[in-house]
């Protein structure tokens, strides 16, 4: 995680929830968490495994520079990320895994930013299904946000964490996406597979974590040690 309002957020939902998978929403205290709480959102399920913003900071309007609550989280993204995104989300829901991504958005003027988002399993009245908490920050601040809002947005690295060390081999859900791009990026990706990175030994390192890697994208896996 790169940014500030990623760890912080990462830490105090991993402080509340103890042993268990994720915390309940009703233990989120926003004045526990103010130095992040203009970056972070909540979501809520919708249908067919679409996600709408139900609560968001301040800080995130700044870069659509519009009204997002009730808006699908999903029709942010470049239309060919939309599999990624729902693998992203399915692995936090169903897996209980904490799922970082970095991306570039782009403004009407074809300027770039780069930013990060990090999504945490919420539980609500029983099921870790139908909420999330995330985070988005940008990474390195232009001249322009706010004021020219982002109009697409692709990804350029995901990365899934699975707090209580728990083995790959031990998940059952099949997790699998394939992320593609367009000449905006000027990048070519392969497909991503979560479950099988294991068997890809592609070796990196990212902010001095061991890495995967596919095309540009690097995938790490592990607990509290890759934080």
């Amino acid at each position: 995680m790169q940014n500030k309002s990623s760890k912080s957020l990462y830490n105090y939902w991993n402080e509340i929830r103890g042993s268990r998978s994720a915390p309940e929403r009703r233990n989120i205290d926003p004045t526990k968490i103010r130095t992040a709480l203009s970056d972070t959102f909540i979501l809520e399920a919708i249908e067919d495994e679409k996600f709408s913003f139900r609560l968001v900071g301040s800080h995130i309007y700044s870069i659509y520079c519009r009204e997002l609550k009730k808006r699908n989280f999903n029709d942010l993204w470049n239309e060919k990320d939309h599999d990624a995104i729902k693998t992203l989300v399915r692995a936090v829901t169903e897996d209980h895994a904490v799922a970082v991504a970095s991306f570039q958005g782009i403004n009407e003027a074809g300027a770039i930013a780069n930013f990060e988002v990090i999504l945490l399993p919420l539980h609500h009245n029983g099921s870790t299904n139908n909420r999330l908490l995330g985070a988005m920050s940008v990474v390195d601040e232009p001249y322009w946000l706010g004021t020219q809002p982002v109009v697409n947005q692709r990804i350029t690295g995901l990365r899934l964490i699975w707090p209580d060390d728990l083995s790959l081999h031990k998940q059952t859900s099949d997790i699998s996406t394939k992320v593609e791009t367009d000449i905006i990026w000027d990048k070519q990706l392969n497909e991503i597979k979560e479950k099988n990175i294991i068997q890809i030994p592609l070796p990196a390192t990212v902010h001095g974590n061991k890495a995967r890697r596919y095309s540009h994208l690097a995938v790490i896996d592990g607990g509290k040690t890759c934080i």
